[in-house]
């Protein structure tokens, strides 16, 4: 997938304001900061650099993440939310998918610490309202749709309980969505359990609401494929024309919501006349072989793709 074009000619707009030595540096340090799983907001860099670093470089795969799951929640709700609050919202990428994926959202409330994250965020979103606060020290008010994307594992594990709580009170759809690495994915189960305990609905990825069978030593993750630009490339020295942003995340509701029966958790294996799928069924975790033999499964699982539902 790619971000919209005015989008993204908005994001170029922003960054070229910034010279080139600056922003090269900038997208550096971010890059080391997200590696050594610093926050953003630790990062030793002028405020406009910063942000124009990671409008290029982050903003893209924050987005098509948003973007990938909430597409998953799309067809399973059955009241489409008209209001949503974006927590720790950055530059808004979660709060633009889920507006391009939900017309009927016309209040849209995003809450970020950084002041320089917000007048960038006020040049994509023309139409929101933003509010400067800290998320363990703020309100959070009513809304169809409410969605925490990158945000909670950078917080204390207290304060994360309690934002977690309150935005569960406020929501009727709440979406998690962390780094697909180990801690985030383990920061996304300790969540999906806690609110599981107060009688959430799963949405999306687990096709149940008991115990997790992943083992101790992996991990559940998905990916997302995103379009780099001329100047995502330049920036990170990267020769590819795509990248792909991994994630884990957990979707919950209100209200019960039908379940994929089972879902493809790894990127499937093709062999010659053979492709095999990783599923989780809910109690299990199994590898699941479909043979050319049997032509229409064999057709659908030559299409079939990591974080899809495999019927």
């Amino acid at each position: 997938m790619h971000l919209p074009i005015d989008l993204r000619e908005k994001i170029d707009e922003i960054a070229l304001r910034i010279p080139r030595a600056a922003l090269v540096r900038a997208a550096a340090s971010l890059s080391a900061h997200y590696r050594d799983r610093q926050p953003t907001n630790r990062l030793p860099l002028a405020a406009e650099d910063l942000v124009a670093a990671y409008l290029v470089t982050r903003f893209p795969a924050t987005y098509a993440a948003a973007y990938r799951v909430l597409s998953e929640c799309l067809p399973r709700l059955t009241t489409p939310p008209v209001s949503m609050i974006d927590l720790g919202a950055g530059c808004g990428a979660a709060t633009l998918a889920a507006q391009s994926l939900f017309p009927t959202i016309t209040s849209a409330q995003l809450i970020e610490t950084n002041k320089a994250m917000i007048g960038a965020g006020k040049e994509l979103l023309l139409q929101a309202t933003w509010r400067n606060a800290s998320l363990g020290e703020t309100a959070i008010p009513a809304a169809g749709l409410i969605i925490a994307s990158y945000a909670l594992g950078e917080l204390n594990p207290d304060i994360r309980d309690t934002v977690v709580d309150r935005a569960w009170k406020a929501a009727q759809v709440l979406v998690i969505i962390e780094a697909g690495s180990t801690e985030g994915f383990h920061t996304v189960l300790a969540l999906r359990d806690r609110l599981l305990a107060k009688g959430a609905h799963m949405i999306a990825p687990c096709p149940h609401t008991g115990p997790c069978p992943m083992p101790n030593t992996d991990w559940c993750h998905f990916a997302a494929r995103l379009e780099r630009s001329s100047l995502h490339r330049q920036l990170k020295q990267g020769t590819l024309s795509y990248e792909d942003e991994k994630f884990s995340y957990v979707a919950l509701s209100k209200t019960p919501a039908p379940t994929a029966p089972t879902r493809i958790i790894r990127r499937p294996t093709h062999n010659p006349g053979l492709v095999e799928l990783t599923l989780c069924r809910g109690s299990a975790i199994e590898t699941h072989h479909v043979r050319k033999r049997d032509k229409e499964k064999f057709r659908a699982a030559r299409h079939a793709s990591w974080g899809e539902p495999w019927d």
